[in-house]
């Protein structure tokens, strides 16, 4: 990552603002009530599994008695805002967090979130040589753990084998997205309710930005050039943003530009699309949650691709202790135990294998139980994460890092506001040459402003 020392991105700056006028304090000792008990505030997505951990904190709390967990559980869309003030103005709010893999580098800098090192070596049941590699390394910074993935995860593509068979359309293994575009089509049946497939169509980096990236990456575009130039009306980009907002007009669901993933995995589940590219981690959700006549047809295939050799994403949910924590080594006990091996087989023992965090720990991969519940998706979960390269993602040299996402401070800003253009030209509000136009000068004048540009 080529990184030199920036002003931040606005979004972070707004924050940062705040911390100066801050009067908070940041001790370092222990904060416990009258009654001895120790009360840790964890603020998580609300994503499957993270809500899998909050029906399970009784089994926390009776192994660590004395203390006790408040959860704040939030949309993305509203945790990554919520969190950042906390962090940056030492609020105090927070104990754990749970972070995301962008994050994790740009927050170790600031100095908003601790190292984990020193715990890790003194807790040698967590066994960290078990963490998958690929997952251990977007969540650490210059070489020190700050992160304790809870899951890891790529993207990949799920479809309806019988809807498939019925179209006469053959899926295979790594399918490009001219054939998952010709299958749509095909499976496409809007008298019968069912669209041809379902992508984010949301507005957020982290929602339609997220698909869409993977997608320019595999198709020859990119973000910006090795001097920092936005890309973003070049015409590799605009061919690729053209055919997801096509793609998504002309055989995807209703009204997309309202659908995030949430959107997607109830239309996966209730019967309402063919086919679907997220993320590896909802594979379990949306056989838990299908009804049996789609559980039995719902089938999984490799991110497509273009030009690259693969164009799955890569991420990781994880914990990290932030440095306004007055609780820091009880914070640690409850990451210890959530992103523990022992909590993946009581989460699978008791809310079911399909509930699992999965894409964190190798030992996963070898329970025979989660084999069996997990056999039509766990081994391309593992070559989707293993083949992700967030150094090089696209064809052409980038001077950034991340697969779906720009690890700079400043993406969050620019990222969001293309997202809320490309929404846009997917609700048929503006062209994809206005959005992009309107994208790649936003862009230049963040980056100019930032110092990337010279």
């Amino acid at each position: 990552m080529r990184l030199r020392t920036r002003p931040l991105g606005a979004a972070v700056l707004a924050v940062a603002t705040l911390a100066a006028v801050s009067a908070c304090s940041d001790p370092t000792a222990e904060q416990t009530s009258a009654s001895g008990e120790t009360t840790i505030t964890v603020a998580l997505a609300a994503n499957p599994q993270m809500k899998t951990a909050e029906s399970l904190i009784a089994d926390f709390e009776q192994k660590n008695p004395g203390l006790k967990v408040k959860f704040t559980t939030l949309p993305e869309n509203d945790l990554r805002p919520a969190v950042t003030k906390d962090v940056a103005t030492k609020a105090g709010q927070y104990d754990v967090t749970m972070i995301g893999s962008y994050e994790v580098p740009i927050w170790a800098k600031n100095g908003w979130i601790v190292p984990l090192d020193d715990y890790v070596a003194k807790d040698t049941a967590w066994d960290a040589g078990d963490v998958l590699q690929p997952i251990k390394d977007i969540v650490s910074a210059d070489g020190k753990l700050y992160g304790a993935p809870f899951y890891g995860s790529s993207s990949f593509l799920f479809y309806r084998k019988d809807l498939a068979e019925k179209a006469g359309v053959e899926i295979p293994e790594k399918p490009t997205w001219k054939q998952v575009a010709d299958a749509a089509a095909k499976m496409d049946d809007k008298d019968g309710g069912v669209s041809g497939i379902c992508l984010r169509g949301l507005p957020g980096w982290g929602q339609n930005l997220a698909s869409l990236t993977t997608v320019i990456n595999t198709f020859g575009g990119r973000w910006f050039d090795e001097q920092w130039q936005p890309q973003l009306t070049s015409p590799e980009t605009t061919k690729a943003v053209q055919f997801y907002v096509d793609l998504l007009r002309e055989h995807g669901q209703p009204d997309a530009a309202k659908d995030g993933w949430e959107g997607c995995l109830q239309q996966i589940t209730q019967g309402k699309t063919a086919m679907w590219y997220d993320d590896t981690v909802f594979a379990g959700s949306a056989l838990q949650q299908a009804t049996p006549e789609i559980k039995d047809n719902l089938a999984f295939a490799l991110a497509p691709v273009e030009q690259t050799d693969a164009s799955g994403w890569l991420w990781s949910w994880a914990l990290g202790i932030t440095q306004s924590s007055k609780n820091k080594d009880a914070a640690w006990k409850f990451i210890s135990w959530a992103t523990s091996k022992e909590y993946i087989k009581l989460a699978g023992a008791k809310a079911g294998w399909d509930s699992i965090p999965p894409g964190s720990r190798t030992s996963t991969y070898d329970l025979p139980e989660y084999q069996e519940a997990a056999k039509s998706y766990a081994d391309l979960t593992l070559k989707s994460i293993n083949a992700a390269n967030p150094k090089q993602p696209t064809v052409r040299p980038v001077p950034y890092t991340g697969v779906q996402y720009v690890q700079i401070p400043e993406f969050t800003d620019i990222g969001d506001y293309v997202s809320q253009q490309v929404a846009g030209a997917i609700s048929g509000t503006q062209t994809v040459a206005d959005a992009l136009r309107k994208s790649q000068e936003y862009a230049a004048e963040a980056v100019k402003k930032a110092g990337y540009l010279k």
